[in-house]
């Protein structure tokens, strides 16, 4: 009874005992989950710190001295290659300019592999680096070849009863082309959006900026095309095609070491996964819940930031009503929300990645409509190279202009056009639009496209002046005999060329970067070069076709003398062309909605968004409250958590 009693005393104390333990426990265990958010927080802003010494202007130099020694190269290297396909191999007129411009498509599409490989798995900066690398071995093979006589048919100075170059010799050329073609796949889809990950690209930041990224970007590059157009050009035609060869050779060994000597500024951002896959998941999953009805509020969509959270480190893609069909991918069924098993992403998409798909279809139209500009114009160059070749060059009585080095006109079009395009154009159009870069970049598109159909007639009547000048000195079945009309008569077709890129070209990367999803704008870039691919097959197809077919007596396109040709026949055809598709673009870009998208800044608060910018608003802060269909309801009620997902 005793025990018992001391027992039944002793009890509330052991009780209270017990109770003060597990508070000093929860106490314990409520400071050491503070130390480690406090370690953790310190961390993230250590992280934070480190990625804000990265990038930016110090970058530049590392990044341009690559892309201009690149360009350098490139240029160099393709400029006058239509002259050593017909000068020391004894090509044909069409078979040399099909040739270039088929390898010009093969290295338009190889980008889209490497911006897939980018973007999946390797990184923009290792795939830039291997691209280099292989576009090297490409420039030493050829550079080889043109050194070694026993890779090159006879010379053929009267270019009557030439003997070709033989299987083998083409073989060599192929295998050269086809490095370039694919180094080129590491290099186009990587090299611009790399240089524009160094900086805070957000609509806020540009429009804060007194420059545009893309028109510095394309004004150092007409600089480098410019100077190889001058140097290695007149090398080529005057001292040799083994210097000629090698100075971009060596060019493009530089810029492989400049870009490297800056590994350690660089901002590198991670991979975000296949964005091909991804884009199935998405047209898989709508497929699987066809039947599936689509939630009135878009609140009720899945999402899954953590899940999205490597995919949109600028901003999220808010929800859209174009394309309804798609967000069934998104709807959450009873199954799924009960379901304790990992997500399968081949059956429910986040909104974001719902709205990715939506942003490339939208893409697409007005991607395709360069297509036809690049068809039209994919072999101007190469004929008008030899349009020059027929004409007076004299710019003294002791120097000739090389046909190819025409082109730096075009280049100083491009040079002037950009720079008066940012300190004039942009200043007087912002008067009138209230658009911080004065015009959308479709408008700068549409510009560029009627400005380029001017560029194409102006060629037409200047071949009608020079064949005009043959006849009259009957020079019409002389094709190695000069023409006695001054070559500066091409000069404004390229002058009107280099404005329509200022236009075209410029606006055509800012409008695949901009209206891209973020992880997916390598393969974005790709597009642009596709575009070029695209556009240089069909181009090949047109001219093969038009050889074909306007007979032999009076072709418009002949093997040898172009003097007995109707080449303006065929810009007629190239401009009519060119008309057509101006109208489908303007039809495209008026029915164009841009992509709304919510900036993530270091200012707001982790879950907070703000107003969807458009391409043409002014950019202010607002409340985080609105939402892409205007209107005001807590962005982060109602949406549909769910468990972590397993990537398929």
């Amino acid at each position: 009874m005793v025990s018992w009693s001391r027992e039944m005393k002793m009890k509330p104390e052991m009780e209270l005992e017990k109770k003060m333990n597990g508070v000093k426990e929860e106490e314990e265990e409520k400071q050491k989950k503070t130390r480690e958010e406090v370690m953790e927080e310190q961390e993230e802003k250590d992280e934070e710190k480190k990625r804000k010494k990265l990038g930016g202007l110090k970058t530049l130099p590392f990044i341009l001295a690559n892309e201009v020694c690149d360009r350098f190269a490139t240029t160099g290297f393709h400029a006058n290659m239509i002259t050593y396909l017909t000068q020391q191999l004894n090509l044909p007129m069409v078979q040399a300019s099909n040739t270039l411009t088929n390898f010009g498509g093969t290295a338009g599409f190889t980008p889209l592999i490497g911006a897939l490989i980018a973007d999946s798995f390797a990184g923009r900066y290792w795939t830039l680096i291997v691209g280099c690398i292989i576009y090297e071995l490409g420039l030493v093979s050829i550079m080889i070849s043109a050194m070694l006589p026993s890779l090159r048919p006879p010379p053929c100075p009267t270019q009557v009863n030439c003997k070709e170059a033989s299987t083998f010799q083409l073989w060599v050329l192929y295998i050269s082309l086809l490095l370039t073609s694919l180094g080129t796949g590491g290099i186009r889809p990587c090299v611009v959006t790399f240089a524009a990950d160094q900086f805070d690209m957000s609509k806020s930041k540009v429009a804060s900026r007194k420059w545009n990224f893309f028109n510095l970007y394309y004004f150092c590059m007409g600089a480098a095309t410019l100077t190889a157009l001058t140097i290695v050009v007149y090398v080529q035609d005057n001292v040799g095609w083994g210097w000629g060869l090698g100075i971009p050779t060596a060019a493009m060994a530089i810029s492989i070491v400049a870009f490297v000597l800056g590994s350690h500024l660089y901002v590198k951002l991670k991979p975000g996964g296949s964005p091909l896959t991804r884009l199935a998941q998405v047209i898989v999953a709508a497929v699987k819940k066809r039947k599936t009805v689509v939630p009135a509020d878009p609140v009720l969509l899945y999402e899954n930031k953590e899940l999205d959270a490597d995919l949109c480190v600028q901003g999220k893609l808010l929800h859209t009503d174009q394309f309804k069909w798609f967000d069934k991918a998104a709807v959450v069924t009873q199954k799924e929300s009960t379901s304790s098993r990992p997500l399968n992403l081949w059956r429910l998409a986040t909104v974001h990645r719902v709205e990715e798909l939506k942003c490339i279809i939208r893409m697409l139209p007005i991607w395709a409509a360069g297509i036809l500009l690049i068809a039209s114009s994919s072999h101007q160059h190469s004929f008008t190279i030899l349009q020059a070749r027929t004409m007076d060059r004299h710019m003294s009585h002791s120097f000739q202009i090389p046909p190819a080095s025409l082109s730096i006109f075009g280049s100083l079009s491009l040079l002037l056009g950009l720079a008066l395009y940012e300190r004039l154009f942009v200043p007087f159009a912002r008067r009138f639009t209230k658009n911080p870069a004065g015009i959308t970049c479709l408008q700068r598109m549409g510009i560029g496209f009627a400005i380029n159909i001017l560029a194409t007639l102006v060629a037409s009547l200047v071949e009608i002046k020079r064949k005009k000048a043959a006849s009259r000195y009957n020079l019409l079945d002389k094709p190695t005999t000069v023409v006695p009309i001054s070559v500066f008569w091409l000069v404004p077709q390229f002058c009107i060329h280099g404005l329509a890129e200022v236009f075209m070209s410029v606006g055509h990367l800012e409008f695949l970067y901009d209206q891209s999803p973020e992880s997916m704008r390598s393969t974005a870039a790709a597009l642009y070069w596709i575009a070029i691919s695209s556009g240089n097959y069909i181009g090949t197809l047109m001219v093969s076709l038009v050889h074909k077919y306007t007979g032999k007596d009076s072709n418009w396109l002949p093997d040898r003398n172009l003097n007995r040709g109707r080449l303006e026949y065929y810009y007629w055809l190239v401009s009519g062309i060119q008309v057509v598709n101006l109208i489908y673009y303007l039809i495209c870009a008026w029915c164009y909605t841009y992509k709304p998208v919510s900036e993530i800044t270091t200012e707001l608060a982790e879950d907070d968004e703000v107003e969807p910018l458009a391409e043409d608003s002014k950019v202010n802060k607002v409340s985080p409250m609105i939402m892409s269909n205007g209107t005001s309801t807590p962005t982060n009620v109602g949406h549909v958590e769910l468990a972590k997902a397993e990537t398929a």
